[in-house]
């Protein structure tokens, strides 16, 4: 199954989804996609057509690979302008993934700041061949998205920048408008920020990831590449933290993420 088909599967019956190994990202679902299928049922709660301005997501367990996942929303509070929501993918009694949203209307105001003008990097051309599936060596996942590096090394590396990134879009999908959930495999298919200081491979995962989501969302195709970096602020004790932000190739702010990622090494 693609990304488009898990998406509908939630939207049919959230009770049961099955998340195929092509998804595995180690012994986990790739997290980019549960978080998208968790928001997919929490849009399904909504009343209106009022646009997520912000996601916490909670990383607490694996999820694992065919194993049905089922999809809990509860609506914490609906209001003029915002709804909050609570979302959940359950598997065998245990939660996996948990993720609050923030959904609001627009309202007047005479605040309006632009965007801090994009990260500079190696214009697509001049960036790194697409990254290879390669089984055994690269995670499942990695079939159904394009990474193309510009800025920073390679996952175990040795290379000690803080800043990582380059070009990214989903592979093995139809040519559709760009959405939230698009966005949210986008972003969180870039590895673990600490992972490019290490010399030899070892395990990193997302512990806690916040983002939010610029609106109105440009528009954009499912064909189209995005630009992303993420810079490490610090690190110790086998955690890191972290901010990134992803952009349009001619440069419009698409989301802002913030992560606290782990390392085993």
């Amino acid at each position: 199954m693609n990304f488009t088909e898990l998406l509908d599967a939630v939207r049919a019956n959230a009770e049961s989804v099955t998340v195929p190994p092509t998804w595995a990202q180690g012994r986990a679902a790739f997290g980019g996609l549960m978080a998208a299928m968790v928001y997919e049922a929490m849009r399904l709660k909504l009343t209106d057509d009022r646009p997520v301005r912000s996601l916490a997501i909670s990383f607490v367990a694996p999820a694992a690979a065919d194993v049905p996942i089922r999809f809990e929303v509860d609506v914490l509070r609906e209001g003029k302008a915002v709804t909050t929501l609570l979302g959940r993918a359950v598997q065998e009694g245990q939660v996996v993934t948990l993720v609050q949203g923030n959904f609001g209307a627009g309202r007047p105001s005479v605040v309006d700041i632009p965007a801090q003008p994009a990260f500079a990097m190696k214009p697509l051309e001049q960036a790194a061949p697409e990254l290879p599936y390669i089984k055994g060596v690269t995670p499942e996942f990695m079939r159904h998205v394009a990474l193309r590096w510009a800025v920073g090394g390679l996952p175990f590396s040795g290379n000690d920048s803080r800043q990582m990134g380059g070009w990214v879009r989903l592979r093995d999908i139809a040519d559709e408008a760009l959405n939230v959930s698009h966005l949210l495999a986008l972003v969180d298919a870039w590895p673990p920020s600490l992972l490019p200081h290490l010399k030899q491979p070892a395990a990193g995962s997302t512990l806690t990831w916040t983002i939010e989501f610029i609106q109105p969302t440009p528009t954009l195709s499912t064909l189209d590449w995005c630009r992303y970096c993420v810079e490490t602020e610090y690190a110790r004790d086998g955690y890191g933290h972290a901010a990134a932000a992803l952009w349009s190739e001619k440069g419009e702010l698409l989301v802002l993420s913030r992560q606290t990622v782990t390392v085993f090494a």
